[in-house]
């Protein structure tokens, strides 16, 4: 896999932070599951939450027909960032407290998915979301008019990077000597008991892959 740095990609801040390589932005993208899609409509920056599923060489994310934000990314350069934090850095200064995190930041312009291309990223959306899902929802595909109302995008990977920070709290020298507490807190997401929807008209256990639920970890 060749490098995906680019002059728009390239971190110039702390630069011996920055990663190219696909294995490394490819493990932060395949952990993740919330991205932020940054646009400009009307001359004014937009960014909004959404879920995405990277699906080989690019980043599939979808939303409403409708979206304005989706509509404008077609017809423009994006930038889509997504963030692990991994732990608060609490240093003996408030200057040098920090976070350790592993990011990814992707430029481009998105294609539009169409035809049974488009039902594929949906149904590799959800699975990237919970493995296994699709097979559940076997007894109910998708409806030609909910695939109609939605508008898959997809990202190529050309222009990326990733920048991670890992390790404790790097101070002022004649600061170690004070008796301040340091050090990293970690910080991890936790999934928790599932919840059966009330409206459910039939017994069922929970099926495995929601119940054992994790996500890949790099």
């Amino acid at each position: 896999m060749s490098s995906t740095q680019s002059d728009r990609t390239e971190v110039r801040r702390l630069p011996d932070r920055g990663h190219y390589d696909r294995p490394t932005i490819d493990a932060i993208l395949d952990e993740g599951f919330l991205c932020h899609l940054a646009t400009v409509e009307n001359g004014a920056p937009v960014v909004i939450p959404t879920l995405y599923a990277r699906d080989g060489d690019h980043v599939l994310f979808h939303g409403s027909a409708a979206a304005r934000s989706l509509r404008s990314a077609r017809n423009q350069d994006v930038c889509l960032t997504v963030t692990l934090v991994d732990g608060f850095v609490l240093a003996r200064s408030g200057m040098h407290h920090s976070m350790n995190y592993r990011s990814v930041v992707v430029m481009g312009r998105p294609e539009l998915v169409e035809g049974d291309e488009k039902v594929r990223a949906l149904d590799h959306i959800v699975e990237r979301l919970v493995p296994g899902r699709v097979e559940q929802l076997a007894p109910r595909p998708m409806t030609d008019k909910e695939i109609r109302a939605t508008t898959v995008l997809r990202l190529p990977l050309a222009e990326a990077s990733a920048k991670v920070r890992q390790g404790g709290p790097v101070d002022d020298d004649e600061d170690y000597a004070l008796p301040i507490w340091a050090g990293v807190l970690p910080v991890s997401i936790d999934y928790g008991t599932p919840i059966t929807d009330p409206a459910m008209t039939m017994e069922m256990d929970v099926p495995a892959n929601i119940a054992d639920y994790r996500r890949p970890t790099a």
